[in-house]
């Protein structure tokens, strides 16, 4: 079966500096977990034939650095009973919706060509997304049931990774201009158009008029950020002088920040290779935990509604490195 790759794209990455010299074809896929990960418990959602499409991830061949595609492209419906994951198929890539109470096929919920990230809305009844077109992304609305659809958004510019607030007043955004990545938002009953800070892949917090988001330091190194949209406050949650990270959201209890981080697995009498892995770290960013170490490439992570699961993407479990969601429980 053809690997369905996701495309890098336009300040969607993050660049780490690791100078390793690495090789993924010296990777084995085939096991489900590793050592490092036991007592926790991993099951596959989707079927190889769901194609998921699975999030770039470039390691340099002479050790220059390793990136990869940061935006959402899974999510969990409202009443936690959905899965929303992007498919590549006859060279498209589309949303498809999976219950995850039955064992069916998934449901195609989007007509379009080029699909790069979505997110169902608080109400569960629509999905915003950003479709690459050309130079330019636009952000849509469709509805999260039935038909296709589409209420545009946004228009000219690259905008991506689209997120409701709590209170679906406004749709958040990243938008790449010549000087990086911005936050803006779109107001979804007068159409009026915002910015706020510097960043990418915003995560506003229920109750609160502060989101998350990360920006890149100087060493190109990504850090999660909170910042308050009414004062401008803007405080700096998780920086490590080792670790990357990208695409936060806060647990339901609001405990937790989750996150997709780089990593380097050790190996002996051979240089380490640089992966992404899953960690969280409580929402003042104390407690880091690296939650997996599989040497297949963990990415876009999300939580179930009720705070004891994470559902992600991986190749783990695979001898042909094909890309699934998979879901594991939270214990901590």
């Amino acid at each position: 079966m053809k690997k369905c790759n996701f495309m890098r794209f336009w300040g969607i990455i993050a660049l780490l500096q690791i100078s390793l010299s690495v090789n993924a074809e010296e990777v084995d896929y085939s096991v489900i977990s590793v050592g490092e990960e036991s007592g926790t418990e991993f099951t596959k959602i989707t079927n190889d034939g769901d194609c998921v499409c699975m999030p770039e991830v470039k390691r340099s061949r002479f050790g220059t650095g390793l990136s990869w595609y940061t935006n959402r492209i899974i999510d969990i419906s409202s009443d936690g009973n959905k899965l929303g994951f992007l498919s590549q198929r006859n060279q498209t890539s589309n949303i498809f919706i999976k219950d995850l109470n039955s064992k069916g096929g998934s449901i195609q919920r989007t007509n379009r060509q080029y699909v790069l990230d979505f997110s169902f809305s608080p109400d569960g009844k629509y999905i915003c997304f950003s479709e690459k077109d050309g130079r330019v992304n636009t952000i849509y609305q469709t509805s999260a049931e039935k038909g296709y659809v589409c209420r545009q958004f946004t228009s000219g510019n690259k905008d991506y990774a689209p997120v409701y607030s709590f209170n679906m007043e406004n749709v958040f955004f990243a938008r790449q201009e010549k000087n990086g990545a911005s936050i803006w938002s779109y107001n979804i009953a007068d159409n009026y158009l915002s910015n706020y800070t510097i960043g990418m892949n915003p995560y506003p917090l229920k109750n609160t008029n502060k989101m998350l988001c990360i920006r890149m330091n100087n060493g190109e190194r990504g850090e999660i950020w909170m910042v308050d949209i009414d004062s401008g406050t803007e405080e700096c949650i998780l920086a490590d002088p080792n670790h990357s990270f990208s695409t936060p959201s806060l647990s339901p209890n609001g405990e937790w920040i989750l996150c997709v981080g780089s990593s380097v697995i050790e190996r002996e009498k051979k240089r380490g290779y640089a992966n992404t892995d899953i960690f969280v770290c409580k929402i003042d960013g104390t407690n880091l935990h690296q939650l997996t170490y599989h040497a297949a490439d963990d990415l876009s992570p999300v939580w179930s509604k009720d705070g004891k699961s994470i559902y992600f993407i991986s190749q783990r479990g695979s001898s042909n490195a094909t890309a699934n969601v998979w879901k594991m429980n939270f214990t901590l």
